[in-house]
């Protein structure tokens, strides 16, 4: 005795339109996600780069005055700085403290006049 196939019953044949617009969907947020997240991570790393190129300046700017024999005028000057093809300028402002003997330098450096950090430093008569 051989038993035949019974037919699949008429409501188990597939996905609904509205089952596959909801899959569609749930698909396309996690996309736009997960497309925010890589531009917020490109964003970041692009100033990472952006701070460390302009440190790199503003730090090579301090250690000059450093190794200066010259104690440094009070005043502001810029100093262009080259850095992994781009063209940064430095910012360097030297004030006076309550002692005679010790300058306070910044130096801030630019891109495009646009700010991208400041350091400072305390600098005394040899």
């Amino acid at each position: 005795m051989m038993r035949r196939p019974r037919p699949a019953p008429a409501n188990r044949r597939g996905f609904t339109l509205i089952e596959v617009l909801v899959a569609l969907a749930i698909v396309a947020v996690a996309l736009v996600a997960g497309t925010q997240a890589t531009s917020a991570l490109i964003r970041h790393s692009e100033r990472q780069s952006e701070l460390l190129l302009g440190q790199l300046c503003a730090e090579n700017q301090l250690i000059a005055m450093r190794l200066s024999t010259q104690y440094p005028a009070v005043g502001e000057s810029t100093v262009a700085c080259s850095q992994a093809g781009r063209e940064l300028q430095v910012r360097v402002s030297v004030h006076t403290t309550l002692n005679p003997h010790f300058r306070r330098i910044d130096a801030q450096a630019l891109e495009q006049e646009r700010p991208l950090l400041r350091l400072s430093t305390i600098l005394g008569k040899w």
